[in-house]
């Protein structure tokens, strides 16, 4: 007998057991986590979230100091744009406004970094403190295309540094 697994939402599999939406997207699109994609909206199989945790707890357990986790939220910078804070914004005015090529902010939302709050007909609403942010960012280090600007929770993208050696 064939067994499907079961398929949940990537929010509600992060709410369920307690895990960071950036993080479990990011597995799907490093191929770690197989999933599903459903009119825009990402499925994964509910064991891999139950694996996902499980390692995440094991991880966790393994640290001696747990290092705070910074969101992009407590950042000073994302903080002067508090007050549009889940104010939804169409993606296509959010590119005209803010001048960023639309698949830019596509790609954005894609991974976790601007949420999606919803939609109206065909247009995809995004959270308009998530733009003005990343816009910011944007606009401040986007001297090269193609040049990486956040890591996966959002937070500006910072170059490794390597030690060199004589």
């Amino acid at each position: 007998m064939l067994t499907i697994p079961a398929f949940i939402p990537l929010p509600e599999a992060a709410r369920k057991y307690g895990l960071d939406e950036a993080s479990i997207r990011a597995l799907v699109e490093r191929g770690k986590i197989k999933a599903a994609m459903i009119d825009d909206q990402i499925f994964i199989p509910e064991f891999a979230a139950q694996a996902q945790q499980a390692s995440s707890e094991a991880a966790a357990q393994a640290q001696q100091a747990p290092q705070p986790s910074i969101r992009k939220e407590d950042l000073s910078e994302y903080q002067v744009f508090a007050k549009l804070i889940g104010m939804p914004i169409w993606m296509s005015e959010a590119a005209r406004k803010y001048n960023i090529p639309q698949q830019t902010i596509s790609r954005w939302a894609k991974a976790g970094i601007i949420k999606r709050v919803g939609n109206d007909g065909n247009k995809i609403l995004i959270d308009a403190a998530d733009v003005a942010y990343c816009a910011k960012i944007y606009h401040e280090r986007n001297t090269k295309q193609g040049r990486r600007l956040f890591e996966h929770n959002g937070l500006p993208y910072k170059p490794r540094t390597r030690s060199l050696t004589a």
